[in-house]
C-alpha cells in the first residue's frame, strides 16, 4: 500500500479531494487551529479521507523537544489530531538540532504521552546523514519504536516501523523549486516499493512547488503503469504553456529564476528543464512569450 499526497492544500479543498485521500497539515506548524476551525477541516473532507498533523515549531524549533516544555504545545496538537482522526504526528527538527541533541529526543520521544498516535521524526543537518550519524539513529529510533523521515531519492530512512514516511522536497539547487522527471518518479517507486508491504504501508508527500502536478502523475503512475503527459502538448507549445504564465515584462534572468526550474516536454516523451531551452537566448528584457519562444526556436 502506497499513499500518496501533499504537504498542504496547493488547490483548493474540493480540487484536491477529487484527487487524493491523503494530506499533510502543514498550517499547523505555524498555528494552532481552533477546534472550530479543525472540525471544519474534518467535516469538509470525505469520511475515508486520512489527515496526518506536522507538529508545531514550539515543540520542535522554540523548545527543541525538551519535554517540560513541549508537554503543553504536543496536547494542543494531539487536541487537532483527536478532531480529525488523524493518527500520525510529525516532527519537523531543524538543522541546527544536530547529533550532539539526541539525548533530548531520546527523553521527549520515551517520556511524552503520545496515547494511540504515532510519533514519526525528520531530521534535518549534515550530522544525521553520516554513516556514524545513520548507525546511532538507526539504533536510537529501533529502541524508541520511531520511524525516520527522509526524501527518499536523497537518503533512506535510518529505521522504519509499521510504516514509512517520505517527504519529497525536490532536488535542485533552491529548496522546493523543482519539478520531477519521469525516470526520477519511477525510480522513487522503486525505492518506495519496498516499504509497500508494512503493516500501515508507506506515505509519499510532494512538498515542492510543483507538488500537485507531480503528485497526480505519481498516483496516475502506481495506477497505470505509465505517465501522463505534463501539459497535452509538446515542444515549443509545452513551453509556452509554461512562459505564458510570467508576468511581462521580464529578463532571460527572471524567467529562469522563476519558471526555469520546470520542464518541458518534447516528442517521444523526453523531458528537458526550461531552464536549459532559455540559456541560449538573448540576455534582454521580453515584453511578451512570442519574443522568447521566437528566439527558443532560432536556438533548436
Amino acid at each position: 500500500m502506497i499513499k500518496v499526497g501533499c504537504c498542504g492544500y496547493p488547490v483548493s479543498q474540493t480540487k484536491y479531494y477529487e484527487n487524493f485521500k491523503l494530506v499533510e497539515l502543514n498550517s499547523t506548524f505555524y498555528k494552532y487551529p481552533s477546534q472550530t476551525t479543525a472540525e471544519k477541516w474534518r467535516k469538509r473532507a470525505p469520511e475515508d479521507f486520512e489527515f496526518t498533523v506536522k507538529a508545531h515549531q514550539d515543540i520542535s524549533h522554540k523548545y527543541r523537544l525538551r519535554i517540560e516544555q513541549s508537554r503543553e504545545p504536543f496536547e494542543r496538537i494531539k487536541q487537532v489530531c483527536r478532531i480529525l482522526r488523524a493518527k500520525i504526528i510529525l516532527i519537523q527538527t531543524p538543522a541546527s538540532f544536530s547529533l550532539k541533541n539526541l539525548d533530548d529526543a531520546k527523553k521527549f520521544f520515551s517520556g511524552i504521552n503520545r496515547e494511540d498516535l504515532i510519533l514519526i521524526w525528520e531530521t534535518r543537518g549534515p550530522s544525521w546523514e553520516s554513516e556514524e550519524g545513520l548507525r546511532i539513529l538507526r539504533d536510537a529510533l529501533s529502541e524508541l519504536g520511531i520511524t525516520h523521515v527522509t526524501d527518499p531519492l536523497r537518503i533512506l530512512p535510518a529505521h522504519t516501523t509499521n510504516l514509512a514516511y517520505f517527504r519529497l522536497h525536490g532536488l535542485g539547487e533552491r529548496l522546493y523549486y523543482y519539478q520531477y522527471t519521469n525516470d526520477e518518479l519511477r525510480k522513487l517507486y522503486e525505492l518506495v516499493r519496498q516499504f509497500e508491504r508494512l503493516e500501515m504501508g508507506a506515505y509519499v508527500l510532494f512538498n515542492n512547488l510543483s507538488m500537485f502536478e507531480d503528485a497526480k502523475r505519481f498516483l496516475f503512475f502506481l495506477e497505470n503503469g505509465r505517465f501522463p503527459p505534463l501539459t497535452g502538448s509538446f515542444g515549443l507549445d509545452s513551453a509556452k504553456a509554461i512562459i505564458s504564465k510570467a508576468r511581462y515584462p521580464t529578463t532571460k534572468s527572471a524567467l529562469i529564476d522563476k519558471v526555469g526550474w520546470r520542464l518541458v516536454e518534447l516528442e517521444g516523451g523526453k523531458q528537458v528543464r526550461l531552464k536549459d531551452l532559455l540559456a541560449d537566448i538573448s540576455a534582454k528584457t521580453y515584453k511578451s512569450p512570442d519574443e522568447v519562444l521566437r528566439e527558443i526556436k532560432m536556438g533548436l
